[in-house]
């Protein structure tokens, strides 16, 4: 599918949610394996991103968190998920409250599918290029070399 119509496929349900419901709440995990962390890119959004995804009504963020790790990167089991912080990100019209978990011990098989086209394990400190701002924010916080904000 070309890059354009991807995006305005992905786009429109994201636009017409953040005109009727302004804000949402998502969750994203640090996925760590054999010191590296999971990133992933995505089809509809530029650069490497931490996988996770939004909460559903009535679900529990750790819920939500296990079920998209589950769904974008196959994971089949970790280790129980530690919340690390609830983050605000502003998107255009839209404000987002992130529940940012640490998922320690991961196992998974990635396949790539309609939402993720790749994933890679990589070094908190060395991030690949295209990595996201607000997530260079996280590995450098993850690193403990930077103070936590509580923008994304």
């Amino acid at each position: 599918m070309p890059s354009l119509l991807r995006q305005m496929v992905f786009g429109l349900p994201r636009f017409m949610g953040a005109v009727l419901s302004p804000t949402s709440f998502g969750a994203l995990a640090l996925v760590e394996q054999a010191n590296k962390l999971v990133l992933v890119r995505q089809s509809y959004s530029e650069g490497w991103h931490l996988p996770g995804g939004g909460v559903q009504r009535g679900e529990p963020p750790v819920r939500a968190v296990l079920r998209e790790l589950k769904e974008e990167i196959g994971l089949t089991w970790s280790s129980e998920p530690l919340l690390v912080g609830i983050f605000v990100r502003k998107l255009r019209l839209m404000t987002n409250i992130i529940a940012l978990y640490r998922v320690r011990e991961a196992r998974f098989d990635f396949k790539p599918n309609l939402e993720i086209r790749e994933m890679v394990l990589a070094d908190p400190a060395v991030p690949p290029p295209g990595t996201q701002p607000g997530v260079r924010r996280r590995l450098a916080e993850f690193m403990g070399e930077a103070p936590q904000s509580l923008t994304w």
